[in-house]
């Protein structure tokens, strides 16, 4: 069981990501002493979106597809409606959620990044949340959707909106230190 200080994670956007969904999770973990890199699809700096306008930039370590799940011990996926839309069509992001899961490692995702984990194939059975908005998405992908600030299930953590990121830090962190998951099929 990896204790937060020594754990590694990737985050995985592309422009238009929520502003505070990138930024306060990655903060906050590195201030929990985890290693934490951002992986975009072109490897480059990505810009954010914050409010009604474009936000600020976040630097990127590495591209997606040369992400390896082995390497990390959570992904987290930041929401805003632009981001998680592109991330879902990638077949990138797709395998690498995909090999997240098979691993048994712990994947984040917030507010409309839940569209990712549906895509992926992960939401069937599962108790999810998500933006409000995407309730009968993530219901018909067959996950159990409910309207609470973090859902844990099997270290598939899910959170609805900025307002929850706290508890959403807190869950990962929690779900990071429990170490592998091991998953029945939805």
């Amino acid at each position: 069981m990896p204790k937060i200080a020594d754990a590694k994670i990737l985050i995985i956007a592309t422009h238009g990501f929520e502003q505070s969904e990138l930024e306060f999770p990655r903060d906050q973990l590195r201030v929990k002493g985890a290693e934490v890199h951002v992986a975009t699809l072109d490897g480059k700096a990505i810009k954010g979106w914050e409010g009604s306008d474009w936000g600020r930039e976040a630097e990127a370590d590495l591209k997606i597809a040369d992400a390896k799940a082995e390497d990390y011990d959570a992904l987290v996926i930041p929401g805003g409606q632009i981001n998680p839309d592109l991330l879902r069509v990638e077949e990138d992001v797709l395998n690498l959620v995909k090999a997240f899961y098979e691993g048994g490692k712990v994947i984040a995702a917030v507010c409309h990044a839940p569209w990712v984990l549906a895509e992926a194939g992960i939401a069937k059975g599962r108790d999810m949340t998500s933006y409000h908005s995407i309730r009968t998405d993530i219901i018909n992908a067959g996950a159990n959707w409910q309207d609470v600030e973090v859902v844990a299930d099997q270290g598939i953590v899910t959170s609805r909106q900025p307002d929850d990121l706290k508890a959403f830090v807190s869950k990962i962190t929690e779900e990071i230190e429990e170490g592998t998951h091991q998953r029945s099929q939805g």
